[in-house]
């Protein structure tokens, strides 16, 4: 029995309609994949929009410490204040020096707006660390 192979001049073909179909189906693929990513401003890539929680169990721990602490407080717009009065990160610093030195075990409370940059209350922490003021807590609100 005698099998037709074909002719022996025949060369091999690549099959373009294949190779035409998968060069589409990757195009396709990048173009839907590049056009879920969207340009935003680079302020809005820095910050995250969290509303910080609140917790009942701090405010307890907090009222539970003999010492009066030292509470400073940050406002929405990145403003240092210790009670009343407004102070620049200089005289913030200075402040916290001077405390460190009173009394070193002194507690200090960081009263900060939910809206404000937690930046400024980072840098209130490196400020009590930097002076050595290890009894720092976050005042949430209920």
């Amino acid at each position: 029995m005698r099998i037709d192979l074909g002719h022996e001049n025949d060369e091999p073909e690549i099959g373009l309609i294949a190779l035409i179909d998968c060069i589409f189906f990757l195009l396709m693929f990048f173009m839907v994949a590049t056009s879920f990513k969207q340009q935003v401003g680079q302020k809005e890539a820095r910050e995250l929009p969290i509303v910080l929680p609140s917790s009942d169990a701090s405010l307890r721990l907090a009222e539970a410490t003999t010492a009066e602490p030292l509470v400073v407080g940050v406002d929405a717009q990145g403003q240092f204040y210790v009670g009343a009065l407004r102070l620049s990160v200089q005289q913030l610093h200075e402040r916290l020096r001077a405390e460190a030195r009173a009394a070193p075990n002194r507690p200090v409370r960081i009263e900060g707006d939910r809206r404000t940059s937690y930046q400024h209350i980072v840098h209130v922490l490196d400020l009590c660390a930097f002076e050595g003021l290890k009894q720092v807590s976050l005042r949430t609100r209920p």
